[in-house]
């Protein structure tokens, strides 16, 4: 018996010490080598303090900042350990119910509502909207903020993310990063 466990146990030994700490290891070096800041979570700081992390939405609603795309995760939405989506169907009249409630909300004027202001992403946590949904947001901002509403445009434009490499992807704005830089710009009087 002791000659069967004892090359079990020894395997059991390599392959732990294999891929429990040498890869993980060997991963975490080299992530920290490539991309750090990626590695570490992409963490966005403000004064010295971290204040979220460009890869996960957060939740705002205040007048005076660009709202991200509504969230199913967790109870009150943009709950990381709850990533999800509602998992409603398109004929759930709770979904079409909520939809209705956030183009309520979301509505200014006669222009149409972005669709990526009223659906959730399938993670709940999509820290990005199209630059379009920004756009639409930019006069509800203005007013707000008693700002221009081409100096929140420009400021719209500034942020906007293109396709990675240039063909991956849509183009995007970071919601955290775009508010982040709204509270950075000096409230003028309007006029």
């Amino acid at each position: 018996m002791l000659t069967h466990l004892r090359p079990a146990l020894a395997m059991t030994l390599l392959f732990t010490l294999l891929t429990g700490i040498a890869y993980p290891l060997a991963m975490t070096g080299i992530a920290q080598a490539i991309a750090p800041e990626a590695a570490n979570g992409s963490l966005i700081e403000r004064d010295g303090k971290v204040i979220g992390s460009s890869l996960i939405g957060q939740g705002f609603s205040d007048p005076k900042y660009f709202w991200p795309r509504p969230s199913a995760a967790g109870k009150s939405g943009y709950d990381g350990t709850s990533s999800s989506g509602s998992n409603l169907g398109p004929t759930s009249k709770a979904l079409m119910a909520r939809i209705q409630g956030d183009i309520d909300k979301v509505k200014d004027g006669s222009a149409p509502v972005p669709t990526e202001l009223v659906t959730a992403s399938a993670s709940g946590l999509d820290p990005h909207i199209s630059p379009a949904a920004a756009l639409y947001q930019v006069p509800r901002v203005a007013r707000a903020r008693g700002l221009p509403e081409a100096t929140i445009r420009d400021l719209v434009l500034r942020q906007a993310e293109g396709r990675a490499l240039g063909f991956i992807g849509e183009p995007r704005v970071n919601v955290l990063r775009l508010n982040l830089a709204l509270d950075g710009i000096a409230r003028r009087p309007q006029g």
